[in-house]
């Protein structure tokens, strides 16, 4: 009988739990899993291969614009002798079978949406040298024509899986953090996101919950056994919309408490604006929330019917001011650009933007509207004619060409401000993380107040710096663009990222770091 071993590749730089689910249940049957970081490299994943000879090589394809990189990767192995089944699974997989199969030769079969039981199914007949292509929820080609099976439903009770397996525990400043979900699926339509569709297709909920007691087992198994003191719950929605949700948020926060967590750790959480309160999320606070993160998308009524959020401007500015009075930290997600935008538009968010986060509570995004396969927003821009770009590189045009020029310059503007592990905005949300860290478990490091009121200036700052970027050549690009005015500010841009993240940011961290380093890992 072949050995019983699955590898599954992916990325792990935060707790992959979709691979953590599967590596978890795998073993729970007896599989012994090899989870092989992608940025690891072809030949090291390969030489981890040809070493164990895998049933299956599992593919976590977590979003779209991998797609031809993983693709090599399928090539790389199969050029090299792996003869193993490779699968992939994953939201874009999922949602668009045929694609993925037939942009990604030597892939055998995708496992479509929830794959703990497909993929433990597929692993246990090949394992007995059985056939698999009858199996529920796969898709795959027969001599060029595409193949899909019915369904199965989704997992109805989310507490008969595993613990995921994990990596070790990440740990900054001697405290340890990970990933936690307490849920899946989101009920909200909104039409950028793939979420509520990936789970709306299959039968079954669409958002189920763990209960309170299995989410906080979890928690307490984690902090004795590997001393993690900070969970980042990854919830698409920590939903309160409903007397059920807040009902299972009560009952959540009782068994903190009963534990004795809420006194010993930490946990963030993300949710729409719609769902702040200032008595439920005080009480949060006092259980250990210390950081919220808003799906806000826009500052505009237009944006915000284009997005189809069903929230209002008003809604999104006071679930900060809400935040803000309790003294919860939050961080929220943006899109200064959407298909639906003007030059006014874009200038109304740079507004409401300054409104809510000129203080410096926060640092502020750029970012425009992609159109994620399998979205409504991808429809409708295809049906206008209007969807650009491939599977990498998901784009669309602007009704208003003169905003595409803009757009343009903007992007080699801030793209060193905001994207990537050394841009501007990383290392000030991860300042700002470290901040709760040096609050919450090391209170008696000197000057804390002072550096934390430091540290709200230069993010202020930055804000400030990121409007007049945009506003400053809005009224140029309106008149038809002028030469030269952008190769000027994109020089200004890239010294003050200079002088921030040089001499502002990374002196003020440097002598407190040393300060917690040296009161011991366990505070």
């Amino acid at each position: 009988m072949p050995a019983k071993r699955v590898a599954l590749i992916g990325f792990e730089d935060q707790p992959n739990l979709g691979i953590g689910y599967l590596a978890a249940v795998l073993t729970e049957h007896g599989f012994l899993v090899d989870v092989l970081d992608f940025r690891s490299g072809k030949e090291t994943i390969l030489e981890r291969i040809a070493e164990t000879e895998p049933l299956i090589v599992g593919l976590s394809l977590i979003f779209q614009y991998y797609t031809t990189d993983f693709a090599d990767l399928v090539a790389f192995l199969r050029r090299h002798g792996v003869t193993s089944m490779i699968c992939a699974g994953g939201h874009y997989p999922s949602l668009r079978s045929e694609d993925a199969l037939r942009s990604m030769p030597g892939l055998d079969c995708v496992v479509r949406f929830e794959g703990e039981y497909t993929l433990l199914e597929m692993a246990q007949r090949l394992a007995a040298g059985e056939d698999w292509r009858d199996l529920p929820s796969i898709a795959y080609l027969a001599d060029g024509a595409y193949v899909e099976t019915p369904l199965r439903p989704l997992i109805a009770d989310l507490d008969t899986l595993p613990v995921p397996r994990r990596p070790p525990a990440y740990d900054c400043l001697g405290i340890r953090s990970t990933s936690i979900l307490a849920s899946r699926g989101c009920p909200r339509g909104c039409s950028f996101c793939s979420i509520h569709r990936f789970y709306a297709i299959p039968a079954g909920r669409v958002r189920r919950t763990r209960s309170p007691g299995n989410v906080v087992e979890e928690m307490v198994q984690l902090y004795d056994n590997d001393d993690v003191r900070i969970f980042l719950f990854q919830d698409d929605d920590f939903s309160l919309m409903s007397r059920r949700d807040r009902a299972w948020a009560s009952g959540f926060l009782d068994g903190l408490r009963e534990a004795g967590l809420d006194d010993s750790v930490i946990w963030k959480m993300n949710c729409r604006a719609d769902e702040v309160s200032e008595e439920v999320f005080a009480d949060f606070k006092s259980a250990g929330l210390f950081l919220v993160y808003l799906g806000l998308e826009s500052g505009n009524e237009e944006g915000l019917k284009t997005l189809n959020k069903h929230v209002t401007v008003e809604q999104n500015r006071e679930a900060v001011e809400t935040l803000k009075r309790i003294g919860l930290r939050y961080e929220f997600g943006f899109m200064l650009f959407d298909p639906s935008s003007t030059f006014d538009l874009v200038l109304e968010n740079i507004r409401f933007l300054r409104s809510v986060c000129g203080d410096g509570s926060s640092a502020a995004p750029f970012c425009k509207m992609l159109p994620y396969a399998g979205t409504d927003v991808e429809e409708t821009l295809r049906k206008e004619g209007r969807l650009r770009g491939d599977v990498r590189h998901p784009d669309y045009g602007f009704e208003d060409e003169r905003l595409d020029a803009w757009f343009s310059y903007l992007s080699d503007v801030f793209h060193p401000w905001v994207l990537g592990k050394d841009s501007l905005l990383t290392h000030l949300r991860w300042a700002w993380f470290e901040m709760d860290i040096l609050e919450h478990f090391y209170p008696d490091v000197e000057n804390l107040t002072e550096y934390g009121r430091r540290l709200k200036t230069l993010t202020g700052w930055y804000n400030e710096s990121f409007f007049r970027i945009v506003e400053g050549p809005a009224a140029l690009a309106k008149a038809g663009w002028a030469g030269g005015y952008g190769l000027q500010s994109m020089r200004s841009a890239a010294e003050r990222r200079r002088h921030w993240l040089e001499q502002e940011l990374e002196g003020q961290r440097s002598g407190f770091f040393a300060q917690a380093r040296g009161m011991g890992s366990r505070p």
